[in-house]
């Protein structure tokens, strides 16, 4: 197959010194320079040194990429000031299915140590991925499945890393063998790594339940030949990381009619006990088991009209169990069949472009469930599990571009039919044959009791359908062979998530009591309530009006690419503090899922000079400001601005580069957020590499990270007060290729 290689060029990394990465059929980077936006890639060196256990930590100080921490075992990228389900994490082109939207707490199920590159779309990426990429997609590049036959037969890597700050030790190996038109691809990673170094001022040296080990392995082949490819793989990740600031103090708060309104209540009485009865120190942690099924193809004139026919398709299965110690409190489960086919045309009229088709049928398990270590009650009757969550959504979408002179414009829509209904667990009862409920209503009395249960389970959990349109238009002004100037227009809508529309209960990890927009108790409590809000919204859409305007010099001494943009929000979906109780020693928020109308602006970039061969310096940085235009108050965890420098040398097989930046302090909070100060952060690499032969080369490298080991609090972490990000760190590592 013919090779369609993306070099990750200097002005868009950052970086030193950087390998060439071959990223075959349509790479997302492509997708976002033919969408006129801004991408970055990360790949080659620059991963291999920045890569850390989770994606958030790996992307974060990157331009407009922030982090949203949750310890060493679960990170977010936060991109222009929103995190998942506002950002796509894709897989290769296609959805990466796990519960990393549904709470901060939730891993992201990638290794960063098996990636080949990670590609960074910030701006309304709606034209392709719809709704839940409005702010932007991160395509994660592998090598599961082949693309090409590999050179000389058999290619690998294998690569070993030792970490200070947390006493880290991870290995990882990969291999691809090639017969005729076949290649076949083996993987695996594992990494295990103690609570992290943090500074003393914290109170410790070291993050509590920090931890994190996890376990990685994949498999793949692929039938190869000079049009294109179609291959199968399948991976599995097992991973099991700790909680830092994790309480169940609040694990018995719930909501009544109290005193003429509506109170969030957190004592123990009556039926309401604590579902954790373990002691408050114990550790939690979570284990973690994902498996997924790729089949993936791209062919090139396979059809006629057509110049492209990409096929991706995948099954997830995705499980989560949440300990306090001994005691299994909750537990998560996604299994989903997703199926996504592109078609490229041949010129038309002057236009060519892509037509495409997904179907996604998902069943999700775990919402609001807390108290799985509890026995069915004595005397009592009701649901008892877990309720599921059966989504499916039908979208099509279509893109087509055409150059005029030196403009190039496209325009891209996509629609959506999305319905998501919850299946009842089953009814149980352990009432006794001569009970109150057979003397009112008799011999059927079971039957009546289930009624109501399930009633009652509907009127909570109603089926909802969202059908949200997206559409975007894009042109680039081509000024001359260094300057381009792009400029795009979207209208993004997005469907609230299923914790946005059904949370209706305690969110530990977020030290919470939520409501979502299903879940209005009725109107005769909401009459009394001494705040206006909304009542059930269940058919909210969100929907989004974006300006990207992206300024770039990619050629010569100095380059640069600077964007700004701004967005204007109807509907944003934010969870609004309604009440907090602190009567058990921990605060806890009693938040409900409302819209109101916001707006985001900012500008991030990076502008990078040479200043000889062998050396460059680039200043980069980034600000998002946002406004709460219908509410009295701000939204929550907004990344501060961000402002640094970076030197980058290289002579030979000796490279090196210093990063610092300063995050600035945030002082727009919300109503129960408290402001984070802001903090520096100085990182340097040396690496060397040996060559052993030919396309055979052995790398050693040193990072050391946050080295005048800075207090840093995160302000787009829940836990940021309880979790700092790591302090001094040194990683020692050896990679070879072959």
């Amino acid at each position: 197959m013919a090779q369609d290689k993306d070099i990750a060029s200097p002005q868009l990394t950052g970086v030193g010194q950087l390998d060439e990465v071959v990223v075959t059929g349509r790479s997302l980077g492509e997708l976002g320079r033919q969408s006129h936006l801004p991408v970055q890639l990360l790949a080659g060196e620059e991963l291999v040194h920045r890569r850390q256990g989770g994606l958030g930590e790996t992307l974060a100080g990157l331009p407009g990429v922030h982090l949203d921490s949750f310890g060493g075992g679960a990170s977010r990228p936060v991109i222009r000031g929103q995190t998942t389900p506002r950002i796509e994490i894709l897989s290769d082109g296609a959805n990466l299915f796990d519960v990393s939207s549904t709470s901060p707490d939730h891993a992201i199920t990638t290794d960063p140590l098996l990636l080949d590159g990670i590609e960074v779309l910030r701006g309304p990426a709606a034209s392709r991925y719809g709704g839940n990429a409005m702010n932007g997609a991160i395509n994660l590049i592998d090598s599961r499945v082949p693309k090409v036959l590999p050179q000389g037969g058999l290619t690998g890597a294998v690569e070993a890393r030792y970490g200070t700050g947390d006493d880290e030790q991870a290995f990882v190996g990969r291999v691809t063998a090639g017969l005729e038109a076949f290649a076949v691809h083996l993987e695996g990673s594992h990494r295990s790594a103690d609570d992290y170094r943090i500074h003393s001022a914290h109170g410790s040296d070291r993050l509590t339940d920090s931890f994190a080990e996890s376990s990685n392995y994949g498999v793949g082949a692929s039938w190869i030949t000079s049009k294109g490819y179609i291959g199968a793989g399948w991976s599995r990740m097992e991973s099991e990381y700790g909680l830092p600031g994790h309480t169940h103090a609040n694990g018995v708060c719930h909501t009544h009619y109290y005193n003429d309104y509506l109170d969030l209540h957190c004592r123990g009485h009556g039926g309401f006990v604590d579902p954790i009865t373990t002691p408050d120190d114990h550790t939690a942690y979570i284990k973690l088991t994902s498996d997924r099924a790729d089949l993936r193809a791209d062919y090139d004139n396979l059809l006629p009209g057509l110049t492209h026919l990409r096929l991706r398709a995948s099954y997830t299965d995705y499980r989560h169990d949440e300990f306090d110690g001994p005691t299994l409190f909750t537990r998560y489960a996604n299994e989903v069949w997703d199926g996504r086919v592109e078609l490229t045309h041949k010129p038309l009229l002057g236009f060519t472009g892509t037509f495409g088709i997904q179907y996604t049928d998902g069943t999700f398990a775990g919402l609001n469930i807390n108290d799985l270590a509890l026995p069915f009650p004595e005397d009592d009757y009701g649901l008892d599990g877990v309720a599921d969550y059966l989504t499916d959504n039908v979208a099509v979408f279509l893109s087509e571009r055409r150059s005029i002179g030196p403009i190039d414009f496209e325009i891209a829509a996509r629609k959506d039919w999305r319905t998501i209904s919850a299946s009842p667990p089953p009814f149980r009862t352990t009432l006794p044959e001569d009970n109150w409920a057979s003397e009112y209503y008799g011999p059927n009395w079971r039957e009546v009791l289930e009624g109501f249960a399930l009633d009652s389970f509907d009127q909570l959990h109603p089926r909802t359908e969202h059908n949200p349109f997206s559409a975007s238009l894009g042109a680039t002004w081509n000024i001359d062979a260094e300057y381009a100037l792009a400029l795009s227009l979207a209208h993004t809508e997005r469907a609230p998530s299923v914790r946005e529309l059904y949370a209706n209960g305690n969110n530990l990890a977020t030290n919470s009591y939520e409501m979502g927009l299903t879940q209005s108790p009725g109107d005769w409590l909401w009459d009394d309530f001494p705040v206006s809000f909304p009542r059930s919204a269940p058919d909210l859409l969100e929907e989004t009006r974006s300006i990207n305007l992206t300024l770039t010099k990619a050629t010569g001494p100095t380059r640069f690419e600077i964007s700004a943009f701004h967005q204007q929000i109807d509907n944003y979906i934010f969870a609004r503090l309604i009440d907090t109780d602190s009567e058990r020693g921990a605060a806890h928020n009693w938040l409900l899922y409302v819209a109101a109308d916001a707006a985001f602006s900012g500008i991030d970039g990076q502008i990078s000079h040479d200043l000889s061969r062998a050396a460059r310096v680039t200043i980069f940085g980034d600000y998002v400001r946002a406004e709460m235009k219908s509410e009295n108050d701000n939204l929550p965890r907004i990344p501060p601005g961000r402002l640094g420098v970076r030197y980058a040398w290289s002579s030979g097989p000796l490279s090196a580069d210093a990063e610092y930046y300063r995050t600035f302090e945030q002082d727009r909070v919300a109503a129960y957020e408290t402001r984070t100060p802001g903090f520096d952060m100085l990182n340097v690499t040396v690496s060397y590499r040996l060559d052993v032969g030919a396309e055979r080369s052995v790398d050693l490298f040193l990072r050391g990270t946050n080295l005048t080991n800075d207090l840093a609090y995160v302000h787009t972490s829940f836990v940021k007060d309880q979790s700092p990000m790591r302090g001094r760190n040194f990683v020692f590592g050896m990679r070879h290729r072959f």
